[in-house]
């Protein structure tokens, strides 16, 4: 069933670490109901739609560093492509601020 995915460490990770999001936020939003607020995004949000937003903008940074860790080489004169690791934690800190500031 999942074999035309690459199951990588990281990717596991991701995966988990999204799971778990989405248990804690219905367990958090059972037992304390969310209020609208506005932060630095351009509109009022829940802590749901700043999760959504900031797993969207973690999936786009993630690809990005993919998209860009080839050609990272030849920009930073690196011996070989730098870790999926580091856009791992990149996605991860954007989501954390968007959920803590957005």
């Amino acid at each position: 069933m999942f074999a035309w995915m690459a199951w990588t460490l990281p990717v596991a990770v991701f995966f988990t670490c999204i799971v778990l999001m989405l248990a804690g936020m219905t367990v958090w939003e059972i037992k304390s109901p969310t209020v609208v607020r506005k932060g630095f995004l351009p509109i009022a949000t829940t802590r749901g739609d700043r999760l959504f937003i900031g797993l969207l903008a973690a999936a786009y940074v993630n690809l990005a560093f993919v998209a860009l860790s080839e050609r990272m080489i030849d920009w930073f004169g690196l011996e070989s492509e730098p870790s999926i690791w580091i856009g791992f934690v990149l996605s991860m800190l954007l989501l954390a601020l968007i959920m803590r500031k957005g």
